[in-house]
């Protein structure tokens, strides 16, 4: 194509602008070779001429297509130079707020200064798993292809961010780090991706800085090496910095701060904590506030020092070292602050000693004030013979002070980042990392120093490494497509390197005059000058001796060389060192400590960097004395830059290029000339020029095939071969050889080739559309001429039907008047004749009428007659009957009265019997013996009253006469004054007497008085309630009649509150069960891992039967004891090993405890058992029916029981009398102790004899009942061994063994076996003395003395326990006492504010222990209940056996009978749906129904199957009342199911499988549990088949959770199938041919992140997976209902990855793909339609894909197109809207672009809305599901079990 063709009339150029840099024109009129100038109008319609240089033949660039502008990759342009580019990043960044655009393999990333919403982690997961050419270019695409060729190509990459300072490089790198930390979280719970998000705040605080082009500058480079392991989780991470700007804590220019942990630290230094640190505003520090304003808008220093100290306290920095970092960073600033006075002679100068700064900075720092003062103004001079102290004047203390704070700070930031290493270090073996490099990018200011210096040398290295890479992209890229590779020209900055770093280069030459003793900056100069004076990247400015000229590879900067040697040398005095050195504090001390093995470790990490790069810090390492030879600034930095570019080159680097937009921090404000200087200086253009040097565009024959198809000839189009096609078609349109390549499977352009076919295309279609729009003109004139042509006939065509119609008309009316005649006259005659006739009608009428009721009258008599007659007869027939009747019921009356008497008399003697009693008082027996107990207790209390009475009346009678002794002693002594006072004290007594009887019966009366109050208060608020209740039900009425209107419509609005509050109930117990389900994979996982650590190395499995899930369903509130858990836990200590086994220790012990417990209850209750049991046989054998003698002795028996309950009262009673007696006989002793000399009291005496007395009395009461109740018993059991000797006497019931071992039973039953023996020592029963009975009476007490004194013992004993007990929780108490008290110590310590909330917590975690301490106690007592139910249902089991077997025994004696022996033959019953198994063969069923099933083997039989199978072996379980059985299947059972699906966690089929037949058995557990809710639709027949013992609640709602998580494996393992083709199907490929073209691509679509293959999808695709999903579901028996939930979530699925991908794609956001969207969502609902479920609820979760697919059809022009849109899209949020009219991307020519104007037009009229701010659907989002009960119709009977399951050792019942 020659040059006259492209710059022909209307071709569009760019013409350089002094403003603008760059600016567009057009040509007015053709060019010719030859001409001058060319003649171009502006874009401001103004003429221009502009000059041609006829030499060079220069002319201006062409500007690209319009079609092409705003592409994601600059290498798509078909023009590649500076304006292309500049204006499509203008373009991105103003019109489309798109701040990220590809160059190549470089990420260009403009700074908005303004928060954009497109860093959550929605937009992570969007990106995460996405090819890089895929989605619109942004940050975490440059992650995600890292990641992903790291897990692909197992090579190490790194990432590369640069900038100017302010570009946006720290935040770039930071949300980089997100992304890793995100998508490879920790495989452990280290948190390790936190602790590296969180390194960030503090490296900003304590190295960012304000800059007047950055408020948060970093004021050093870092690379951050992210570690992954095998499975590319994070594992750790390491940090290495260069270059910390040490002159920014002394010095800052104006509008600069220093860094932000100075102001951090004076903003917090009101906290109680800081008040040591006595610092105050920034303001009052000279390092502080040398830049004036102090603070930066919109950033709160407090606010971010909270977040730093928080990020210390998440790496794991202790509280007291950060103390020590703040101590050691505020004696900087108050080392600043010292006043330094100058002496007169002006060569020395001193510090006050009252200095206040200078105490402060030596008290943080833990030094002697003195030597600190002293030094800080003199310095040692060492020479080989003498040490000289010299004094140093005004500027050098000064410099002192300064390097002395730098250092200092220097040394801090050091230790910081190896803490911050220390806290990222793992010691798990590191697989691969990746790196990130935020570094400076080039700088150039007025005055350039030694730290710009440095920093243009590390991008010269950079810039070098990125020019090779790219070249080296490029030349892969062209031998893989085969194309013949010539040699591109790029610049190599080789010559500047080597200027900077050779031998005698600038860096040598400095470290050389640094060596020199009196080395100065201008002899360094010179040198300079002299050395490299004829090198062309090395210059001398023309006015200055002290400056040089450095030639970068993006600019020229010149350098003044003031203050190189200074800051090269970093010179600190060794003195002051010394100083701190000998810090108190070990931290201050240990920063100036050298590091002895920093040297060899390096050098040794150095050697060995050949396949793994080793980390370590590059910070400079200082030396102790200054007369060793250190290392200076430039080589160590020149060490660590080399170090780095060795870790580059070891990996694989992605580039991220950070712009300045502006140097005023306007947000979405572009300055074209600040951006075209860093383009430039950031090696983007570079990366330009070496494209357009080879074939920048690149076409796949495909795309290429689809875009020019148009250009094509018809007998082209025959030929298959799309690549021929392409060949045969470009050598047609191009004849140029050199201008395209054709590649393997590309087709490679030269540039502005791309252009030139668009412009062939665009003059195709221009024509097409001309013969278009001319066939469619005449065809619209012939279709007007044919509708005019219509309307004349038609017109003429009515005019004429009108007038035929008016002839018409006056022949009707004629007519018409005519029969309007004839019918008047005809009416006429008919009206006379028709009178004539009604007259004689009605005449007849009459006469008739009088005729026939004559007759009927006569008829009417007769019958009325006949009536009377039959009432007549049938009254005499009636009464008849009555008389006969009443006869005979008066005889009936007296027969039965006469039979009544009979049966009432034989009824009263029956009543009197004891049988009849017994059955009247079935169950009141205990009840009897309850109320006899109670009135025993009353009158022992009544009893013990009364004796105490009694002996407070003997003591008082005792007394007394004990005082008439003494007073007729006294009288007799003393004489008659004393017995006055005698008697006055005796009266006084009597009257004191009185007065406590008196007072006892006015309390009596009160508490009677009381005790009515009570009653009647109780019955007032009885009557008082029923009145309320009365008004209530009164005031229910009104309130339901007054409702009854608004009724329908609350119940309407609560029924849907209902439902939306059940739906997001569900959703919240859903998603807790999907996060049970992860942590429980997560957990299995772990254990895994474990196991596979403990192994030998390999890839060896575990054994699948050994999974964890066998105890995931072992509920609290299932498990029937806790000693079985203990027992599983000693099983698991045993078999996971001593190491992990002892971090569980704690509950290891509790468990013993338990069992301990649980032992002493299991003995307690076995007891109780064996006491119930003797209870239970005696009352089977009383219910068993029985002859008369057998109901005698049950009689007997029962009056038995109810005495011996007596003397168990009795006994009692006189146990409490023995304990009496010894108290009083020990009070006795006791006090004949201590008075020996006084005579012996009558107390103890007279208390025996009364104690004696009682029981006399009492063996008088009692002897007659137990002689009867021992003749009884005696009789009783001679008819008992007389008519039954197989069966155990009476005595055996009645008589209780002495046993050794149960010292502690009732002393009852141990006195009457005493009187029963001896009783048995007497020979004559019948005749018994007075004698005689007191000896009985004697053996019994004797043997009640000896259990009273056996429970006397025990009792000790247990006091002596509880005395122990009570010790043990004093010590305790103490222990708690001492805690507290030094607690409450620290605490007083602390502010007011932290003792408020460490009260809080002290208070929350007491709480917390008494709660978990009650919870144990409500858990024991339940399980407590439940063991004693069970042990009572086998109770009652036992019963029913043994009544069963009496049964049988009586059967059996009367077949004993039987002279023959009669063959019994079983009778054939029908199938009752139960299957019976042994217990040792459950694991045999799991493994054959559950573990090893395989859904094929049972296609064909009834769906849900095992779900059936395992319902009827539970339903036998139930039938024999085995709760063991049935905790055991069904808990075996869940794990099955647990284990097959860990096992197919992939496989839909499986999943679905299990699905259906877990819901199946939970549905069958609800059929048939027996509760009515559940059996509305169950036949008689099924309801046979219920449950009749179990409750299996519990069960159900473990089976319901196990539903759900299937339910979202079975969603996830569907998502995983249909994700990958959902975007191919739904957005790429086309559903309509011919209908979408192609853009061209860039480099991205290019780029190694896809591989070979076609990876596309069609709509067809995905219609078939969902078929097979939807077969498989229903052939497996599916609920209907659940299978519509399944495609409601996966439609949902669709929309959200369609409608994101949408969002983040500018290349499909069409009107092509638009209407390609609606043909596929058309034919999804078509198949929701065809398949019956349009009812699931899909449509409307597809509802904002629709409104997007109609948004990119809609007009988007006018005020009206935008209400339009706003009333359409009700789905859409204000963002998502705005973000498809910005992402709009015409396809063709004739398309326009939305305009910045219309979509404000839009934001305006959506302000209204309150919408999220989310932008990108939550495509994880899952709707909680529901199971809706759905009853089998089938009958457990009817279900045959296939041979093919293996089932054979299942027994039909």
């Amino acid at each position: 194509m020659s040059v006259s063709e492209l710059y022909s009339q209307y071709t569009r150029v760019w013409i350089p602008d002094p403003d603008e840099v760059w600016r567009s024109a057009e040509l007015t009129k053709d060019y010719k070779e030859g001409d001058k100038s060319l003649q171009l109008r502006l874009e401001d319609e103004t003429i221009q001429e502009y000059p041609i240089d006829v030499q060079s033949n220069q002319l201006p660039f062409l500007r690209n297509p319009d079609i092409l502008v705003g592409e994601n990759d600059l290498t798509a342009l078909s023009y590649l130079h500076e304006p292309a580019v500049l204006h499509n990043l203008k373009v991105r960044f103003l019109e489309s707020n798109h701040i990220y655009t590809y160059c190549g393999i470089v990420l260009v990333a403009i700074n908005p200064y303004e928060q954009l919403p497109i860093y959550g982690q929605d937009v992570i997961y969007a990106y995460s798993g996405q090819n890089m050419g895929d989605m619109d270019p942004h940050i975490f695409a440059v992650a995600e292809e890292a990641y992903k060729q790291m897990a692909r190509d197992e090579k190490n990459q790194s990432i590369i961010v640069s900038g100017e300072s302010g570009a946006g490089k720290t935040v770039s790198a930071k949300y980089a780090m997100r992304y890793f930390a995100t998508v490879g979280g920790s495989a452990s719970d280290t948190n390790i991706e936190e602790k590296v998000l969180a390194s960030s705040p503090i490296m900003e605080a304590i190295g960012n800085a304000k800059t007047t082009r950055n408020d948060n500058s970093s004021r050093f480079g870092k690379y951050i090496q992210i570690g992954f392991d095998k499975r590319y989780h994070i594992i750790g991470a390491n940090m290495r910095t260069y270059l910390l700007e040490k002159s920014r804590v002394v010095f800052q220019a104006d509008d600069e701060r220093n860094y932000h942990i100075f102001y951090q630290l004076c903003a917090a230094a009101s906290l109680p904590e800081f008040k040591e640190l006595a610092l105050t505003c920034a303001e009052d520090f000279f390092y502080a506030s040398q830049g004036g304003d102090t603070s930066i808008e919109g950033v709160d220093d407090a606010e971010d020092f909270e977040k730093t100290r928080h990020a210390f306290t998440l790496l794991g920095v202790r509280e007291s070292h950060q103390i020590n970092i703040f101590k050691i960073i505020a004696s900087i600033l108050h080392l600043g602050n010292v006043e330094i006075q100058a002496e007169r002679d002006g060569d020395s100068c001193s510090i006050s000693p009252q200095d206040e700064h200078l105490k402060n900075f030596c008290r943080l720092l833990g030094v002697e004030h003195s030597q600190m003062e002293h030094w800080l103004c003199h310095r040692k001079l060492v020479t080989t013979s003498e040490t000289y102290v010299k004094t140093m004047s005004l500027q050098q203390v000064v410099n002192a002070r300064n390097a002395l704070a730098k250092h200092i700070y220097a040394q801090l930031f050091g230790w910081i980042v190896e803490q911050v290493n220390k806290a990222l270090h793992t010691a798990l073996k590191q697989h691969s990392f990746i790196g990130v490099l935020d570094i400076y990018g080039f700088e150039t200011f007025e005055v350039n120093s030694f730290e710009q210096f440095c920093i243009n040398y590390a991008n010269e290295k950079l810039q070098q490494q990125f020019n090779s890479h790219v070249f080296k992209l490029e030349q892969e890229e062209y031998m893989k497509e085969q194309i013949p590779w010539t040699l591109i020209d790029f610049y190599d900055n080789q010559p500047c390197i080597d200027l900077i770093e050779a031998k005698l280069g600038i860096l040598d030459l400095l470290d050389e005059e640094c060596k020199v003793p009196k080395g100065t900056d201008q002899n360094w100069a010179q040198k300079l000058y002299d050395r490299h004076s004829g090198c062309q990247h090395f210059q001398k400015p023309r006015m200055s001796n002290t400056a040089f000229i450095v030639v970068h590879f993006a600019d020229k900067v010149e350098y003044l060389s003031d203050g190189f040697l200074e800051k090269n040398r970093d010179t600190v005095y060794e003195e002051q060192i010394n100083i701190l050195k000998a810090s108190k504090f070990p931290l201050v001390a240990d920063l100036f400590h050298d590091d002895k093995d920093s040297a060899p470790a390096s050098t040794t990490s150095a050697k060995g960097s050949s396949s793994k790069i080793n980390i370590r810090s590059s910070r400079p390492q200082l030396k102790a004395s200054n007369k060793e030879h250190k290392k200076t600034v430039g080589h160590q930095f020149r060490t660590s830059l080399h170090l780095l570019m060795e870790t580059l080159n070891a990996t694989t680097p992605h580039y991220v290029r950070c712009i300045k937009p502006n140097d005023e921090k306007l947000p979405f404000h572009f300055d074209a000339k600040r951006a075209v200087q860093q383009l430039r200086a950031c090696g983007v253009l570079e990366t330009i020029r070496i494209s357009a040097a080879g074939y920048p565009s690149r076409w796949a024959y495909h795309d290429f095939f689809n875009r020019y198809r148009m250009l094509i000839k018809k007998r082209e189009l025959a030929n298959t071969d799309k690549k021929a096609i392409c060949q045969s078609v470009l050598e047609h349109l191009i004849k140029d050889p050199d201008k395209f390549q054709f590649g393997r499977t590309k087709i490679f352009f030269r540039a502005g080739q791309v252009a030139y076919l668009e412009k062939l295309r665009a003059d195709k279609f221009r024509a097409a559309t001309i013969m278009i729009q001319k066939t469619v003109r005449g065809w619209l004139q012939k279709v007007k001429y044919r509708r005019l042509k219509g309307a004349t006939i038609t017109l003429q065509r009515y005019c004429r039907g009108h007038l035929a119609r008016r002839l018409a008309e006056h022949l009707r009316r004629t007519r018409a008047a005519v029969v309007f005649q004839k019918q008047y006259r005809m009416r006429r005659a008919r009206l006379a004749y028709q009178r004539a006739c009604r007259a004689a009608v009605t005449i007849q009428a009459f006469v008739r009428g009088m005729c026939v009721r004559r007759i009927y009258h006569q008829v009417l008599r007769e019958h009325k007659a006949t009536v009377i007659q039959k009432h007549v007869r049938g009254w005499a027939a009636r009464r008849h009957f009555q008389r006969l009747r009443g006869a005979a019921i008066v005889i009936q009356c007296a027969f039965r009265r006469l039979k009544a008497r009979q049966e009432l008399k034989a009824l009263k003697i029956e009543a009197r019997s004891a049988e009849h009693l017994k059955r009247l008082h079935v169950g009141m027996e205990n009840k009897v013996v309850q109320l006899q107990r109670k009135i025993d207790d009353q009158n022992k209390e009544y009893k013990t009253l009364s004796e105490q009475l009694s002996a407070v009346t003997s003591t008082h009678a005792m007394e007394v006469e004990k005082l008439k002794k003494e007073l007729a002693h006294y009288q007799q002594s003393q004489g008659g004054d004393s017995d006055l006072r005698l008697q006055e004290e005796v009266e006084s007594l009597r009257t004191e007497l009185q007065r406590a009887h008196s007072e006892h019966k006015i309390l009596e009366d009160a508490h009677t008085r009381e005790k009515d109050e009570l009653r009647k208060r109780v019955a007032a608020l009885e009557q008082e309630n029923a009145l309320l209740k009365d008004e209530k039900e009164r005031l229910n009425r009104q309130i339901l009649c007054q409702s009854e209107g608004d009724f329908a419509q609350n119940s309407v609005k609560e029924n849907l509150l209902m439902k939306k509050e059940l739906e997001e109930e569900r959703s919240r117990y859903q998603n807790l069960v999907k996060e049970y389900s992860r942590l429980e994979q997560r957990y299995d996982n772990l254990r895994d891992e474990m196991t596979i650590i403990k192994q030998t190395p390999g890839h060896r499995r575990n054994p699948s039967n050994q999974s964890s899930l066998e105890s995931d369903s072992n509920y609290p509130s299932i498990s029937t004891s806790e000693v079985g858990d203990t027992e599983d836990a000693l099983q698991q200590v045993e078999e996971i090993g001593l190491e992990k086994a002892a971090m569980d220790m704690t509950v290891f012990l509790k468990l013993q405890k338990r069992v301990r417990e649980l032992e002493q209850e299991r003995r307690k209750l076995q007891v109780q058992l064996e006491k119930r049991e003797q209870q239970d046989s005696k009352k089977v054998q009383m219910e068993q029916p029985k002859n008369d003698v057998d109901l005698d002795q049950d009689a007997d028996l029962a009056y038995n029981t109810l005495k011996r309950q007596e003397l168990e009262s009795e006994n009692k009673k006189l146990k409490n009398d023995l304990n009496e007696l010894r108290k009083a006989v020990a009070a006795q002793a006791a006090q004949n102790n201590s008075t020996p000399s006084s005579p012996s009291s009558p107390d103890g005496y007279s208390l025996l004899l009364n104690q004696l007395k009682l029981a006399h009395e009492e063996l008088e009461v009692r002897k007659e009942e137990v002689l009867i109740l021992r003749t009884q018993i005696v009789s009783a059991d001679q008819r008992r061994l007389a008519g039954k000797s197989s069966e155990p006497n009476i005595n055996a019931r009645t008589s209780w063994p002495n046993s050794e071992k149960h010292v502690d039973q009732e002393d009852a039953i141990e006195a009457y076996h005493g009187v029963c023996q001896t009783n048995s020592k007497t020979e004559d029963w019948g005749y018994l003395n007075e004698d005689g009975e007191l000896g009985l009476a004697y053996q019994g007490l004797k043997q009640v003395a000896r259990l009273l004194e056996a429970q006397l013992q025990a009792q000790s004993r247990a006091h002596e326990e509880e005395v122990e007990r009570l010790r043990a929780q004093v010590e305790a108490l103490k222990e708690e006492l001492d805690r507290q008290q030094q607690t409450f110590s620290q605490t007083l310590l602390l502010s007011p504010e932290a003792q408020v909330e460490f009260g809080v917590q002290q208070e929350m975690s007491r709480l917390t222990n008494e709660n978990l301490d009650l919870k144990e106690l409500v858990e024991k007592l339940e399980k407590n209940e439940k063991k004693l139910k069970k042990q009572l249902k086998i109770h009652m089991k036992k019963v029913q056996d043994l009544e069963a077997a009496q049964t049988l025994a009586q059967n059996g004696k009367r077949r004993h009978e039987l002279n023959r022996q009669v063959t019994v033959q079983r009778k054939e019953k029908d199938f009752q749906g139960m299957l019976e198994y042994h217990k040792e063969d459950e694991a045999l069923l799991i493994r054959n129904l559950v573990t090893e099933l395989k859904p094929q083997v049972l296609a064909g039989t009834v769906p849900c199957l095992p779900a059936y199978i395992l319902y009827m072996c539970v339903r036998h379980a139930d039938h024999v009342n085995d709760d063991l059985k049935v905790h055991s299947l069904l808990t075996s059972t869940i794990n099955g199911i647990k284990k097959v699906l860990k096992k197919h966690n992939d496989d839909f089929e499986m999943t679905s499988f299990w699905l259906s037949n877990t819901c199946r058995l939970l549905h069958c557990l609800k059929q048939y549990s027996g509760d009515e809710g559940f059996m509305t639709q169950n036949t008689a027949k099924q309801n046979e088949h219920c449950l009749r013992n179990f409750d299996l609640t519990e069960y159900r709602q473990v089976l319901s959770d196990l539903s759900i998580q299937i339910y979202q494996q079975l969603i996830k393992i569907a998502e995983g199938v249909l994700q990958p083709m959902i975007v191919s199907a739904m957005l790429e490929n086309e559903s309509i041919q011919g209908l979408s073209g192609v853009k061209p691509m860039g480099y991205r679509k290019r780029s190694s992140s896809t591989a070979d293959g076609d990876n596309s999808y069609c709509l067809e695709a995905v219609i078939r997976q969902m078929n097979s999903f939807h077969t498989v579901m229903c052939e497996q028996g599916l609920d209907p209902e659940i299978i519509l939930q399944v495609f409601k979530q996966l439609f949902y699925m669709i929309t959200a990855v369609t409608l994101n991908n949408l969002l983040l794609r500018k290349d499909v956001c069409s009107w092509s793909t638009g209407m390609q969207l609606r043909y596929n969502i058309s034919q999804l609902e078509e198949w929701l339609r065809g398949r019956n479920l349009h009812q699931s609820g899909a449509v409307q979760t597809m509802e904002p894909l629709i409104q997007a697919a109609q948004l990119l059809q809609l007009k988007k022009k006018t005020p009206e197109d935008a209400e339009a849109i706003c009333s359409l899209c009700t789905s859409l949020s204000t963002q998502q809207i705005v973000k498809i009219l910005n992402l709009y991307t015409p396809l063709n020519e004739f398309e326009e672009r939305v305009t910045v104007g219309f979509i404000r037009t839009i934001q305006a009229q959506l302000q209204e809305r309150n919408d999220p701010q989310q932008l990108l659907l939550d495509y994880k989002h899952m709707f909680p599901v529901l199971f809706p009960f759905n009853p089998s119709s089938l009958t457990m009977d009817s279900i045959h079990i296939p041979a093919s399951l293996n089932l054979e050792f299942l027994n039909e019942v």
